[in-house]
């Protein structure tokens, strides 16, 4: 290769630059936003969304918690939602398939929609709409039940499953898919809350997708694990990107730069800036995300 090549860091991720992409950063270091200015800045929308948000508010009360956020969700990637404490990424999210609706004096206003659908119109049924669009929670939380049962329930419920065969082949596929069934198909009828925290979140990533969701949602996934587990949850969240849509909040810049194809990057309820997620690591638009990015504030 003739191009002198560089390696700019964020953490243990590494991101390949040339020496001329250095340059281009160098030149446009001093082009940012202002930091009063917080409209939404970078890539927000997509050609071909698996869901789309529009003008998105939510109140807690008077509290106004997120404010006019419009941003495109794409088909098969992991965008990764990043920002201080108190951002309000993680309300974000839940309203991806309202689970804001079981919180009380929360009120959402705008558009969501879900290949083309409003979630949020009033013949919406949640309970297959949170199929669809499935949640893996901070911390794990199998059902008392079985392995084998904390992957059956849903698809049961949910009317997918016609006999034992097809309920056992969802079980191992799903099971397989998060990476966990030769380590638990001996023992299928132990309970899942006898597993580790790591195999524990792995089970409930795979009830999430025993239920056939289009788009998984990952509310801090590892943020109770340790390295290890955390390292084998995000290999499987690069492999399960070829089948889902995969919207995860973290707080940890290192784990969003190695998961994710894009980054959204919240502050006080603002959505300051969206862009792939190199170049949000490297190069922000924004002031503001320059500070959180390089440890001024967060």
């Amino acid at each position: 290769m003739t191009t002198a090549q560089l390696f700019i860091n964020v953490g243990s991720a590494s991101f390949l630059a040339t020496k001329e992409s250095k340059e281009f950063v160098k030149e446009n270091t001093e082009i940012k936003v202002d930091r009063e200015d917080r409209r939404t800045v970078g890539e927000q929308f997509v050609t071909d969304p698996r869901m789309t948000c529009r003008d998105v508010n939510v109140y807690y009360g008077d509290n106004h918690a997120i404010k006019n956020v419009s941003i495109d969700i794409n088909r098969n990637e992991v965008l990764a939602m990043i920002g201080p404490s108190g951002c309000g990424k993680s309300t974000f999210v839940r309203c991806l398939n309202r689970m804001n609706d079981t919180v009380d004096m929360c009120r959402v206003t705008g558009r969501i929609l879900l290949d083309d659908q409003d979630i949020y119109d009033k013949n919406i049924d949640v309970v297959p709409l949170r199929a669809q669009v499935g949640m893996v929670f901070q911390k794990p939380n199998p059902f008392p039940k079985s392995i084998y049962d904390n992957i059956a329930y849903g698809p049961r419920i949910h009317g997918l499953v016609n006999n034992l065969a097809e309920t056992e082949e969802i079980v191992e596929t799903s099971l397989r898919k998060a990476g966990l069934w030769d380590e638990v198909k001996d023992r299928l009828d132990e309970p899942g809350t006898g597993m580790s925290g790591g195999q524990q979140q792995r089970l409930c990533i795979a009830r999430a997708m025993a239920v056939k969701p289009e788009v998984i949602l990952m509310d801090e996934p590892c943020s109770a694990l340790d390295p290890i587990a955390t390292a084998t949850v995000e290999n499987l969240i690069h492999e399960l990107k070829e089948q889902f849509t995969i919207v995860i909040v973290t707080h940890n810049m290192q784990q969003a730069a190695r998961v994710s194809q894009r980054t959204a990057y919240f502050h006080l309820g603002d959505l300051i800036e969206v862009g792939a997620t190199e170049k949000i690591f490297t190069n922000p638009l924004h002031r503001l995300t320059e500070d959180y990015i390089t440890g001024r504030f967060g």
